[in-house]
Formats: structure tokens, C-alpha cells, sequence
């Protein structure tokens, strides 16, 4: 068989692929696959672009490992199998009047897979996905169960919050979620030399900021997102605003936009225009996982650098300086996020420092990639952090340098996988 993630980029061909139906069929695929010398990968939705996920060896569906294992209403500790996907678990927390935290837009990763790549919304407050983890049950490469949480093993739980699928299989997770709540969601267009000159003024006037500036264009939409009180009445976005926002820039329209702008690039600049200029304000009230998530139906393969805040503007400018001077035609919007410093996970890429996230993207049918090396030359000027999960080219020499607990992670990889089980190509290169 052959896997492909999402994206399409990547490919690998596993000796087996195993679809384990309970935990203890889980121990004993990793056990069958270290007896025989094969490497072991779970499979989660795939929608890493990177080759995290790959393997040679045996590729572990955890599909079937998606069941709630237990939760509190009054203490919010909820823990699931490492399967489930984020849509599912929403709906779950949802029907006990809870909700996680934080999320990203995208809400078909698995619970297991989007903790392990670092997958974070916006925030500068908070923190991504791995900051509601307290605790994970991990089966190891000598194919025992290991419960982790802050009691037992303080070290592995800041390891294993993202663990790059290097330590093991995520079999369990527990979460600590919060009552739900409803977001009042402002959404608006301002030029991009205003959000830049007020962007910590922004990102800090809302309990979650991000815009979205329109390479070629002078425009950025700009969404703010704030918790409401528990007397507040949904109001979801109406069906006009809900077609600009979800076909426009995210499906239908938008494939179209992207396949013209493959076959006639000169025109991505005109197209972006147009649609910056079909951007007006909107506002709702909604569940908190309606607002936070959006459907992505445009396949794309993406790039995202962590840096720090405070040269965030300098970053944007110089990303538009490239394309202004390159006239290179960029037809996906660049996504600008924010995080709160993260001292519970040693390899998060908010650690130990506020941090703005710049994701870049680019059609799946582009195959020239100057955009992204240009971008990422960029990210390193400021000690950018790639996203785990995203394309990007920096090995552990360098990254080393820009994760102060790195080597520790090394160290608890090495005692808990000492032969590699769990390795693979792409870990060979980040991790060393």
C-alpha cells in the first residue's frame, strides 16, 4: 500500500498496517513490529505536510481508538483514546457543557496527532493544544503502558506534551477542559500598515487576535474573538457572511481562484485585490468551537515559523518587501497568530517567550517553493521556530540553539527508545 497525507506531498510505503481495536492490541502491534525489526508510525488524519508521520515499517491506524474514556463535568478532566479526531471530541465536550481552551482552525486532526506537532490557535494569553494536556497514557517501544502525569513522571509529561511521535504511542489523553463558553467574534477589514503599527495594541485587546493580510493588496481581514458571559444568546454569523468567509476564502471560490492563478499567475495580483475589497465587517456570537474551527476544502501545503512577538512586524514587512521587489504571485493570504510564553512543554514553540506565528501557504498544484525558502531566510533572521507539523528545512544543529530543554528531550528519547523504534527519516534530521 501506499499512504499519502492530505496535502498529497508526502508518500511512504509501510511493510504492514495494523489497525488495532483496543489498547492491548495496540501493545501488541508495537511489540510484533520491534520483534521484527520494524519501525512504527501512528497514523493520525494526515494532514501534517511534513514527513512526520512516515514510515517504512508499520503504519498504526488509531481510527478505532477514539472513544471517551471518562470525564467530569464539575472538574473538567476529560480523558479520551488518542484516536479521536478534534470534530468528535468537540461534540463530546460539547453535550457535557464543556470545551477545550483553545483551538485551531482546523478541527479533523486526532487528539494524539495535533498535540504532537504543537498545533496552537491564536491567543496572546494563552497557549496551543499541548497546555490543556495533563496527563497521556504511552506505549513505549519496549511495548509497556506507561501513565504519565505531573505526580509521576513530571519530566516525561513536559517531553511528551509534544512529543513529535518520538517517544511513543499516545494511547490516552487526558485534558483539562474548561466550562463551554460562546465567543463574540468581530471580524473586519484595516490596512496592514495600521495592524502592524498597532498589532500589540491588537493582539492584546482580545482574548484571541489574528489577520489575514492579501499578498499584493494593501488589505488585511482582522478577527477578534472574546469570551461572554453566561447571560449572552447565540447569534451565529448570518448566511451571507458565512458564504464570504467560507467560500471566498477557504472553499469553493477560493479552489477556483487558485487554479486560475496556476494557469495565469499574472492575475493573482487582480484576483487578491477583488477579494480583499469584498471583505466587510461582520459580527456573531457563537458556540466557541464554531468560531475557533472553519472547513478547508482548498488542498494546500503549508509553511509556519514561531517568533518572537516583538519582531513580528519587522518579519511581515519584510515578507511583503520580497514579494513586492520579486513580483512573485502569491495568491493564499498570509495568517498572522499569537501565543503566550509556554513553560509546560519543552519543544512548544511559544517556549519561554510571547510569540507571533506567520504561516505561509501555497497551492498544491505550485511546485516552485522560492516563496518558502525566501520566507524561511526570513523566520531565521529572528530566531524562528518552525512548526512541527509544517515544511520546513532546519536540522537539529540548528535547532538545538533555539530550544533551551532540546537536549533534555533528546535524553528522555534515548531512554525510552533507545533503538529508534519510533523514528523515522524526518526525526532523524530534526532531533539528530
Amino acid at each position: 500500500m501506499t499512504w499519502r497525507n492530505w496535502a498529497g506531498n508526502q508518500t511512504a510505503t509501510p511493510r504492514r498496517l495494523a489497525q488495532p481495536q483496543s489498547i492491548d492490541e495496540l501493545i501488541a502491534t508495537v511489540r510484533a513490529a520491534r520483534d521484527d525489526g520494524l519501525r512504527v508510525k501512528p497514523l493520525g488524519s494526515g494532514h501534517s505536510f511534513t514527513a512526520i508521520g512516515a514510515t517504512d515499517g508499520v503504519h498504526v491506524d488509531l481510527s478505532a481508538l477514539d472513544r471517551l474514556v471518562s470525564i467530569d463535568p464539575r472538574t473538567g478532566l476529560v480523558t479520551v483514546e488518542g484516536g479521536i479526531p478534534i470534530h468528535r471530541l468537540n461534540k463530546l465536550l460539547h453535550g457535557y457543557r464543556l470545551a477545550m481552551p483553545n483551538l485551531g482552525d482546523i478541527d479533523h486532526h486526532t487528539i494524539s496527532g495535533a498535540i504532537a506537532t504543537g498545533t496552537h490557535g491564536t491567543g496572546a494569553r494563552l497557549g496551543g493544544l499541548a497546555a490543556a494536556v495533563v496527563g497521556f497514557d504511552l506505549v513505549t517501544a519496549g511495548g509497556e503502558l506507561v501513565r504519565v502525569d505531573g505526580d509521576t513522571r513530571p519530566e516525561l509529561l513536559a517531553a511528551g506534551r509534544v512529543g513529535l511521535g518520538a517517544l511513543g504511542v499516545v494511547a490516552r489523553v487526558t485534558l483539562q477542559c474548561v466550562p463551554a463558553f460562546l465567543l463574540h467574534a468581530a471580524e473586519g477589514r484595516m490596512r496592514l500598515d495600521e495592524v502592524l503599527a498597532r498589532v500589540d495594541e491588537l493582539a492584546d485587546s482580545a482574548d484571541h487576535f489574528e489577520f489575514y493580510w492579501f499578498p499584493h493588496t494593501p488589505y488585511t481581514l482582522t478577527k477578534r474573538n472574546n469570551r461572554v458571559g453566561p447571560d449572552a444568546v447565540r447569534r451565529p454569523p448570518g448566511q451571507l457572511g458565512a458564504l464570504v468567509d467560507d467560500e471566498l476564502l477557504s472553499n469553493g471560490a477560493f479552489e477556483l481562484v487558485n487554479r486560475i492563478g496556476v494557469r495565469r499567475p499574472g492575475l493573482v495580483p487582480r484576483i487578491n485585490a477583488v477579494s480583499g475589497r469584498a471583505l466587510s465587517a461582520r459580527q456573531y456570537v457563537d458556540d466557541s468551537c464554531r468560531v475557533f474551527t472553519s472547513p478547508r476544502r482548498v488542498r494546500f501545503v503549508e509553511m509556519e515559523y514561531a517568533i518572537p512577538r516583538s519582531a513580528v512586524g519587522d518579519a511581515v514587512r519584510a515578507v511583503r518587501q520580497w514579494i513586492d521587489a520579486t513580483g512573485t504571485p502569491v495568491s493564499f493570504p498570509i495568517e498572522v497568530r499569537f501565543a503566550g510564553a509556554d513553560d509546560s512543554a519543552w519543544l512548544s514553540t511559544a517556549y519561554g517567550r510571547a510569540t507571533a506565528y506567520v504561516a505561509v501557504h501555497l497551492y498544491h498544484r505550485v511546485t516552485d517553493r522560492a516563496y518558502f525558502d525566501a520566507v524561511e531566510s526570513i523566520m531565521n533572521e529572528h530566531e524562528g521556530r518552525p512548526h512541527w507539523g509544517k515544511l520546513h528545512g532546519l536540522d537539529a544543529a540548528t535547532l538545538r540553539a533555539r530550544y533551551p530543554r532540546f537536549d533534555d528531550f533528546r535524553a528522555i528519547r534515548a531512554e525510552l527508545d533507545p533503538d529508534g523504534v519510533f523514528g523515522n527519516a524526518y526525526l532523524d534530521r530534526i532531533l539528530g
